[in-house]
C-alpha cells in the first residue's frame, strides 16, 4: 500500500509516521487501492483548541475517489477517527460497485423461457 504523509503547522515525526502507517495499514489494508494520500495539520496552530486535522484520501482503481476529512483536540483521536470513517466509507463504495455489477449482469442475460404451466382455459 503506497501512503503519501504530509504535514501543515506542525512537525512529523517519524513515530506519527509510523503510526499513520500501521493505522491505515490495520483499517484499509484490506483493500487494494492504489493510492492513499494522507494530510496532517494544526489549522490554529499555538491557541489551541479542536484544531487537529487528519484528511484521507483514498484513489481506488476506477477512478473513484473517497475523501474523508476529520478534525479533533487530539491527533492520534483525528487520525483514528479518519481511518475508521475510510474504512466504512471503502466497505460502502465496494458494495455499491458489486451491487451495480451484479445488476448490470442480470440485465444482460436473457430472459428464461416460460413454462407451460399456465391455465388452458
Amino acid at each position: 500500500m503506497n501512503i503519501a504523509i504530509q504535514s501543515n503547522g506542525l512537525v512529523l515525526t517519524e513515530s506519527l509516521r509510523a503510526y499513520v502507517h500501521r493505522r491505515l495499514q490495520t483499517a484499509l489494508g484490506w483493500a487494494l487501492t492504489r493510492r492513499l494520500a494522507v494530510w496532517l495539520s494544526d489549522i490554529n496552530g499555538p491557541r489551541g483548541g479542536r484544531d487537529k486535522r487528519c484528511k484521507i484520501q483514498i484513489s481506488l482503481d476506477h477512478g473513484k475517489t473517497i475523501i474523508i476529512e476529520d478534525t479533533e483536540e487530539d491527533l492520534y483521536a483525528a487520525i483514528d477517527l479518519a481511518a475508521e470513517r475510510a474504512d466504512r466509507a471503502l466497505v460502502r463504495q465496494m458494495a455499491k460497485n458489486r451491487a451495480y455489477s451484479h445488476d448490470k449482469v442480470n440485465s444482460l442475460a436473457a430472459p428464461e423461457p416460460e413454462t407451460g404451466d399456465a391455465d388452458p382455459r
